[in-house]
C-alpha cells in the first residue's frame, strides 16, 4: 500500500539542544511506500512520483511521529478502576498478584487488543510492555499490526533462577525474530521481588548478550530503604555494581533517586521512563524531571498499567510532565513543551530501542499520526508543540499510522476485529475471575 498525504503540516525534529526549540512545522507532502517513508516536505516540480493506493488530503492539519509509550502492562484492562484508592503495598499484594494468577494465555491475548485500541485513540504507535504470557502480547499485536516492544517480567514467583534466566533467553530468541512488529527485552520486575542470586543471573545474561536491562526502579522511598537495608546501596548503586546495566537500559518511574544514581544512569546509558499519572494515583511522588533533564539523561514517558492510571492517554501523561515540575520546581518554565514532545517521540523511541521509527524523515519506518488542527482547542496557531502538550487531547488524533498501515482514522478502527466483540471480551474476563 503506498499513501499520500499531502496539504500538510510536518512536524520535524529541528535540533537536541534543550536551550532552543527542538522542533519546527513545514508545509508540503509525506509519502509513504510500503512501510516506509520516501518523501518528506514540498514536492519539487517534476519530482516523479509512486503510483498511490490512497491520497489523503490533511487539511492543513499536523503530521507527526506517534508516540512512544514506553512503561505500560497492556492486560491489566481487566483491572481498571477495579482496586482504586488504595495504598500502592496494599493495592498490589491484596488485589493485583491475587487476580493476575487467576489469569491464562488467552485472557492476556484478549485483554492486550483491548489496550492496543486505546493506544491507537491516543496517537500511540508503540508501547514497551511488561508482562506475563508475552508470546500471547506479541501476538494480539501482530493480528491488529500494532508494534510492541516486549520486557521480561521476571520475579522470585515466577519460577527459579534457572528457571527464569531459561524464560528469558528463549523469549529473547524467540520474539525477536517473531515478526517485524515485535522485539524482546531482558528485564525483571524490580529489585524487591528478586532475589540478589536472581539479580546477578540476570546481569550476567545480560553481560553475555551484550543487552540493556529494564526494571521498575525507585518508586517508593520504601522500595529504596528496603534496598538500602538489604545491599547498604540504593537500586541503581546495587544494580550497576552487579553489571546490570553494562549496555545500558531503562529505568521506570525513578521518583526517589540520588545524584548518583543520576550519576551512573547518565555514564550507562540508562533510559529513565517517566510515569506521572501513576506516580500521583499511587501516592508515589513527583520524580526530578527537571534535574534529569538538566544533566542530559534520555528520558520518555509511560502511561503504566491501566489498573494504576487508569487511561493509557500519552496526552494527559505530557501535560502532567510539565506541569508538576512547573509547581514542585516552583518554576513556569521547568521542562517546556518541545522537551515533553520530544520525551513523548524521539525519547521514547530511544528508549526502546527504535531508532527506526523516532522522526518523520526518508527512509525511517512509517509510525505516523495526524493532530486535528481544525478543533476549537488548537486554535489560534500560535505555537503547535506548545497546543499539543498544553491544551491537546485525544480528540485530537484524526489518524493512526502503524507500519504503513493506517489503523485508525476519523474515530474508525481498522484492525481486522471488531472493538465490540474486544470490550464484550473484556468484561466477560473480569465477570469470571471474580467469580474464581
Amino acid at each position: 500500500m503506498n499513501t499520500r498525504f499531502y496539504n500538510a503540516r510536518i512536524l520535524k525534529l529541528k535540533g537536541l539542544d534543550i536551550a532552543n526549540e527542538m522542533f519546527e512545522v513545514i508545509e508540503g507532502e509525506v509519502w509513504v511506500e510500503g512501510n516506509r517513508i520516501t518523501h518528506v516536505g514540498r514536492v519539487e516540480d517534476g519530482k516523479e512520483s509512486p503510483k498511490f493506493d490512497k491520497e489523503i488530503d490533511a487539511e492543513g492539519n499536523l503530521l507527526m511521529p506517534g508516540f512512544k509509550n514506553a512503561h505500560t502492562h497492556s492486560p491489566m484492562t481487566f483491572l481498571r478502576s477495579y482496586a482504586d484508592d488504595m495504598p500502592l503495598h496494599d493495592w498490589l499484594h491484596k488485589q493485583v498478584f491475587p487476580m493476575e494468577a487467576k489469569l491464562t494465555g488467552e485472557d492476556i491475548y484478549h485483554l492486550s487488543k483491548l489496550a492496543n485500541l486505546e493506544y491507537l485513540t491516543s496517537g500511540i504507535t508503540s508501547n514497551l510492555d511488561m508482562y506475563y504470557h508475552p508470546e500471547e502480547v506479541a501476538r494480539a499485536s501482530v493480528d491488529m499490526g500494532f508494534r510492541t516492544v516486549i520486557n521480561g517480567s521476571v520475579t522470585n514467583f515466577t519460577g527459579s533462577v534457572e528457571d527464569n534466566i531459561k524464560y528469558l533467553k528463549e523469549n529473547f530468541d524467540k520474539l525477536n525474530s517473531y515478526n517485524d512488529l515485535i522485539s524482546f527485552k531482558i528485564g525483571f520486575h524490580a529489585e524487591y521481588t528478586c532475589s540478589g542470586e536472581l539479580l546477578e543471573a540476570i546481569a550476567d545474561l545480560a553481560n553475555e548478550l551484550k543487552e540493556p536491562v529494564y526494571a521498575h526502579s525507585s518508586e517508593t522511598q520504601s522500595e529504596v530503604d528496603d534496598c538500602i537495608k538489604r545491599y547498604g546501596k540504593t537500586p541503581t548503586k546495587y544494580f550497576d555494581s552487579i553489571g546490570m546495566y553494562n549496555y545500558g537500559g531503562g529505568a521506570y518511574h525513578c521518583v526517589f533517586v540520588t545524584e548518583e544514581d543520576l550519576d551512573i544512569m547518565l555514564r550507562k546509558n540508562v533510559s529513565i521512563v517517566h510515569n506521572p499519572s501513576s506516580n500521583l494515583k499511587l501516592a508515589s511522588g513527583i520524580a526530578k524531571v527537571q534535574r534529569m533533564v538538566d544533566l542530559g539523561i534520555n528520558l520518555a514517558i509511560g502511561t503504566d498499567g491501566p489498573a494504576s492510571n487508569n487511561a493509557l492517554d500519552m496526552f494527559r501523561e505530557m501535560w502532567l510532565t510539565t506541569a508538576l515540575q512547573k509547581v514542585s520546581e516552583k518554576n513556569a518554565a521547568a521542562v517546556d513543551a518541545d522537551k515533553v514532545l520530544y520525551m513523548a517521540t524521539k525519547g521514547g523511541a530511544m528508549a526502546m530501542g527504535l531508532s527506526d521509527v523516532d522522526t518523520l524523515e526518508v527512509g525511517k519506518l512509517a509510525d505516523i499520526i495526524m493532530i486535528d488542527l481544525n478543533q476549537p482547542n488548537m486554535q489560534p496557531i500560535n505555537n503547535i508543540t506548545k497546543n499539543i502538550v498544553y491544551s491537546g487531547s485525544k480528540q485530537n488524533v484524526k489518524l493512526t499510522m502503524v507500519d504503513g498501515k493506517i489503523l485508525y482514522k476519523d474515530n474508525e478502527f481498522f484492525v481486522n476485529a471488531d472493538p465490540k466483540e474486544i470490550y464484550a471480551k473484556a468484561n466477560e474476563i473480569i465477570k469470571e475471575k471474580k467469580r474464581a
